[in-house]
């Protein structure tokens, strides 16, 4: 419903989740047609809004591309959007489920059902795709929704809020703006379901939040993802492929290859093809239009902190830049290499969310699979080579979310593919059927016929049921 009928949205986050509630129970669950109207809707209105959210987001950023903006947050969003029209019909259907012999000729099958109201927590990284995918895949399954933006991209929240108020009454979709407070309120709600995206740290205290209600929740965490490259491998292939997954965004990716580990006999040839790649994708070094800033002087302190350790503690700092970005972008910083780097240091305990890149030497495949073993499991890991057994050997020992194999980032586009971390680097997953499966109750229900064998073991018992518990229990 649009806002020509608008209702006046509690001030109170809690009042509002229970008008949704109320909302979602009254009306039943929403049709096909329905769902696909509201996701189609949806499209519509980020599409008129392109150029508004780009400016927004550079705005936020202090510097950021139309063109990164596009590709990375509202091509996602327009996929995502599209794969879910296309599909949820057949999602929605009852799905049929075999029966053990001894309970035929009865029939099982599993459906569906919306959960009712879904809480969204985005982050800041991607402002407008990891806040809209995840609406949009709650919009699919059936529920309503409330949006807790970041309150570090204030004028991108802003344009998506008026967004949403536009095409969807605040019982069926709402969005609650402001700070740490405001966000550890909303995360404290009964709602049907919670799904986080943001950092490790901050997902711990979410899930706290969530369990005084038994919210059951989705986590979309971080962590320090590996690019592993095999001996042997084209290392300009590689070095182009990481640059640009460590570089988009200036590195503010929960997925972007952290760390790269290289045979301590390619370290410099690498280092001279990512030297090079780095200069062809941004020829205007920190100054290019093309590359983003830091989202603030908070963030970007942070990152200057960890080179300063790093050279504290020895670690050789190889800043790639022809020119400096100048007064007018005061939290750019360079894409940056950092050789000799050591577990003792700082950016080797923490992920970096920023374009630095420690490049850690190995001697063996087994011993690069140990090293990332040794550590908590990341949410991304990237594998450059060859399909054969050393690839094998770091597919079935490490664990991680998705792997993309000779490229970066780009499992998270593949729709099919269920996103999402193991252990410290997320909880669950979406995307695709898996964010309809995820959003969804999956009832199953079981419809007995009149004549059945099960009845064979009720009261009064006798001879009978012992014949069929010898049965049974063979």
């Amino acid at each position: 419903m649009a806002e020509s009928n608008p209702i006046k949205i509690p001030l109170r986050p809690s009042a509002l989740l229970e008008r949704q509630r109320a909302a979602f129970l009254r009306d039943g669950p929403p049709s096909l047609a329905q769902r696909r109207a509201d996701l189609l809707r949806l499209k519509k209105a980020v599409l008129a809004r392109r150029a508004e959210l780009e400016n927004a987001a550079r705005s936020d950023f202090g510097h950021r591309s139309a063109h990164e903006t596009a590709i990375m947050d509202l091509v996602p969003v327009v996929q995502s959007i599209n794969h879910l029209r296309h599909h949820v019909a057949r999602w929605m259907r009852p799905v049929r489920r075999p029966v053990a012999l001894t309970y035929l000729p009865g029939r099982a099958r599993v459906i569906y059902q919306p959960l009712g109201v879904i809480g969204i927590v985005s982050p800041w990284n991607f402002p407008i795709s990891l806040a809209l995918m995840p609406l949009a895949a709650a919009i699919g399954a059936g529920n309503r929704a409330m949006l807790k933006p970041s309150e570090l991209a204030p004028a991108t929240s802003e344009v998506i809020a008026a967004m949403l108020r536009g095409i969807f009454d605040p019982e069926q979709v709402a969005v609650v703006t402001g700070g740490a407070e405001v966000g550890a309120a909303f995360t404290a709600l009964p709602f049907d379901h919670l799904l986080f995206t943001g950092s490790t740290q901050v997902g711990r205290a979410v899930m706290r939040a969530a369990s005084e209600n038994l919210v059951p929740v989705t986590l979309e965490l971080g962590g320090k993802s590996p690019a592993i490259v095999e001996p042997g491998s084209s290392l300009e292939r590689a070095a182009r492929s990481i640059a640009y997954g460590k570089l988009a965004n200036a590195g503010q990716i929960c997925i972007a290859p952290d760390y790269v580990l290289v045979h301590e006999q390619d370290r410099d040839g690498f280092v001279r093809a990512y030297t090079d790649s780095v200069r062809k994708l941004y020829p205007g070094g920190a100054s290019d239009d093309s590359y983003t800033s830091i989202i603030n002087a908070r963030h970007h302190s942070r990152l200057l902190a960890l080179l300063d350790d790093a050279r504290a503690r020895h670690a050789e700092i190889i800043e790639i830049d022809t020119a400096p970005a100048g007064p007018a972008r005061p939290c750019t910083l360079a894409p940056t290499l950092i050789l000799n780097a050591t577990d003792d240091m700082a950016i080797m305990q923490q992920e970096i969310f920023g374009p630095i890149l420690p490049i850690v030497c190995y001697r063996s495949i087994d011993e690069a699979v140990s090293y990332v073993n040794a550590r908590p499991h990341p949410l991304a890991l990237y594998y450059f080579g060859s399909d054969g057994a050393a690839r094998r050997e770091v597919l079935q020992r490490t664990t991680s979310g998705n792997v993309t194999i000779n490229d970066t980032l780009l499992h998270f586009m593949q729709e099919e593919l269920p996103f999402g971390g193991v252990g410290p680097s997320g909880m669950g997953a979406y995307h695709g059927f898996e964010g309809f499966k995820a959003l969804s109750h999956e009832r199953g229900i079981f419809e007995q016929s009149r004549w059945n064998f099960a009845a064979t073991v009720r009261p009064p018992f006798g001879s009978m049921v012992d014949r069929v518990l010898t049965f049974l229990l063979r």
